[in-house]
């Protein structure tokens, strides 16, 4: 069955230089690398009618991701970023994403397709940028769609990744992150993105345990260089420790650990196990320029 996973895609500019068509987005960054491990992906986004926009489905499509849900907006085209790399390796980014395609795509007619077919998926998988881009009324219909596959007995993945400037103020971001928290049946969040939601020093147990209250079963809480913490209902959390490798980029770990990890999820592998295939993905990652390394 074909895995869901709704968000924003961008076009992408890198301080280290490159040529040709790049874009990225943390959750188009996830569903390339699942799809290139063989899983069955499509990509639910809005872009523009123009030429750069069909060179996008065009090298989403030849990843082997079902582009059938790429919308398309009649005035809008696809958002920018740039990001700048730091003698260490960790990034910052500059976006240009007002007038986003991506902003409006629950408004677009497609949607209503795109919506029933995910009900039936056997994965739905969106973050906290996917419900910052969109309004009110899309962020109703995204958790109200994660609200309805959870309770059909599927997998609803979610991950808080925050952009303070996508959000007037903490607390509407809180609100919708504690929203798809209690719709979610598998949570993926990260130390540092969840105390800058919440402006304290919380620690990933402390993480793992809200998110349990609010319903989500499984935590696996992403610690950065240190590991992450396994949280499964009725079991005592678990550390597992990172490898430590020399670090090129930063750019989309934290995405592709969430693609290796729900990669073996979905192939039934056991937590650890899962958790394990979500750090070696993060690790090829690490150690390449840009967010999604090329084929090789």
């Amino acid at each position: 069955m074909t895995s869901f996973i709704f968000g924003e895609a961008m076009l992408e500019y890198h301080s280290h230089g490159s040529s040709g068509l790049r874009y990225g987005g943390d959750t188009l960054n996830t569903a390339i690398h699942m799809a290139r491990a063989g899983h069955d992906v499509a990509y639910v986004t809005a872009l523009g009618t123009d030429p750069i926009s069909d060179a996008l489905v065009a090298a989403w499509a030849a990843e082997g991701i079902d582009t059938r849900f790429v919308l398309r907006h009649p005035t809008r085209s696809p958002g920018i970023y740039a990001i700048h790399l730091d003698e260490n390796g960790e990034r910052s980014f500059l976006y240009w994403r007002d007038r986003s395609a991506a902003r409006e795509m629950f408004a677009l007619p497609g949607m209503a397709d795109a919506v029933a077919a995910a009900r039936e998926a056997e994965m739905l998988y969106f973050s906290l940028i996917s419900l910052a881009v969109v309004d009110e009324a899309g962020r109703d219909a995204l958790v109200g769609l994660a609200r309805d596959v959870k309770a059909a007995g599927k997998t609803v993945a979610y991950d808080s990744n925050y952009r303070p400037l996508l959000w007037p103020d903490p607390a509407a971001a809180q609100a919708a992150s504690r929203a798809a928290t209690q719709a979610a049946t598998l949570g993926l969040p990260t130390n540092v993105d969840e105390q800058q939601i919440y402006g304290d020093a919380r620690s990933e147990e402390q993480i793992a345990a809200n998110w349990q209250g609010e319903g989500c079963s499984l935590v696996v809480v992403k610690a950065g260089e240190t590991g992450c913490l396994i949280a499964e209902a009725g079991s005592e959390p678990m550390r597992q420790a990172a490898k430590q490798i020399a670090v090129v980029d930063t750019s989309g770990a934290g995405d592709a650990f969430n693609a290796g990890f729900l990669s073996a999820y979905l192939d039934g592998r056991d937590i650890a196990d899962c958790a394990e295939a979500g750090q070696a993905q993060s690790r090829e990652v690490l150690q390449h320029h840009g967010a999604v390394p090329p084929r090789g």
